[in-house]
């Protein structure tokens, strides 16, 4: 019985979020990784042709760009202004809204070999120099360094770079950890398959393989989403994405706080436990028949609370997402 409780609030809490967007299954199938900005469009970058193209929510393509080396995007938060970078070619580039460069950044002349560059703003990039083992912080509008910090970390398996509130956040095969300015770690724990920082407001999120965590100072590591049959998953400010078996799907936000709101209750025990002095055990025949007549109450309220949850299925799924 309680097995088929949970069952249905599975179903129940899919049906009311899951939709399938129409977008091209082969578009999707060599996809290396998909962003998603907050309004609703979509960004697939191919390892195999080194292209990075966007669509809207419809899946028409909005624009589209032919790269010669392995560049990692950023983010797609602001689609006016996005940020990639390539060690391959000690370079930033950032591009318009219709996949138009509109600047680089050369880092070659300058620096030794950047292994990771983080664009703070429409100014200012944090860069990590491999060959100086230093953090430094410059301003790419007028060419100058501002601050630079002895960062002496392994670059090896780097994935990731984000700094926020004098702290440096760094995302590596396996761990993820967090440092002040002056190199003391603060925090770290281990995570497997992470892909890239993501920043809303003053919450720092990663983004991995088939889920999201949420960085708690106190709790550490928190996943906020997860699909284990999942190729790629990501997130914007409304909705998470993912893709599966060559599929696009999207789980509103709005939608899925609502669902929790309507079964948490129904998931609370029925009738609270109680404990019970010698004394005030029942004995005998009347302490049996007791005991029956709230067995059949508990039971009672069980079918009740299974079959609310399977009328509200049933309703759901007739209406449609």
């Amino acid at each position: 019985m309680r097995l088929l409780y949970i069952i249905f609030i599975f179903l129940f809490c899919t049906v009311n979020a899951q939709k399938a967007l129409p977008l091209d299954t082969l578009k999707l199938k060599e996809a290396k990784d998909m962003l998603a900005d907050d309004y609703g469009n979509l960004y697939i970058y191919k390892n195999k042709d080194f292209s990075f193209t966007k669509y809207d929510s419809l899946g028409k393509q909005l624009g589209k760009m032919m790269l010669t080396v392995p560049y990692k995007v950023q983010s797609v938060q602001n689609p006016l202004s996005l940020a990639l970078f390539s060690e391959n070619a000690q370079e930033m580039k950032f591009v318009d809204q219709n996949m138009n460069e509109i600047q680089k950044v050369d880092f070659k002349q300058k620096f030794g070999f950047i292994k990771m560059a983080y664009a703070e703003d429409l100014q200012q990039l944090w860069l990590l120099d491999d060959s100086t083992k230093r953090l430094i912080q410059y301003n790419f509008r007028n060419d100058t360094t501002i601050n630079s910090y002895p960062f002496d970390v392994s670059f090896d398996d780097m994935m990731d770079l984000l700094v926020f509130e004098t702290k440096v956040y760094i995302l590596t095969r396996k761990h993820i950890r967090v440092f002040s300015l002056k190199f003391e770690k603060l925090f770290e724990a281990p995570l497997e398959n992470g892909k890239r920082f993501r920043r809303e407001n003053d919450v720092v999120l990663v983004v991995a393989d088939n889920s999201i965590l949420k960085y708690d100072p106190e709790k550490g590591m928190v996943k906020i989403f997860e699909d284990k049959d999942a190729q790629i998953v990501d997130k914007n400010i409304l909705s998470y994405f993912e893709i599966k078996a060559n599929k696009l799907y999207l789980y509103n936000l709005e939608k899925i706080k609502e669902t929790k709101l309507q079964t948490e209750p129904d998931t609370k025990p029925t009738t609270a436990p109680v404990t019970e002095s010698s004394s005030e055990k029942p004995a005998g025949e009347e302490g049996n028949k007791a005991h029956d007549e709230k067995k059949e109450s508990e039971e009672k309220a069980t079918d009740n609370t299974l079959q609310k949850l399977i009328e509200d299925s049933s309703e759901v799924q007739a209406v449609g997402v």
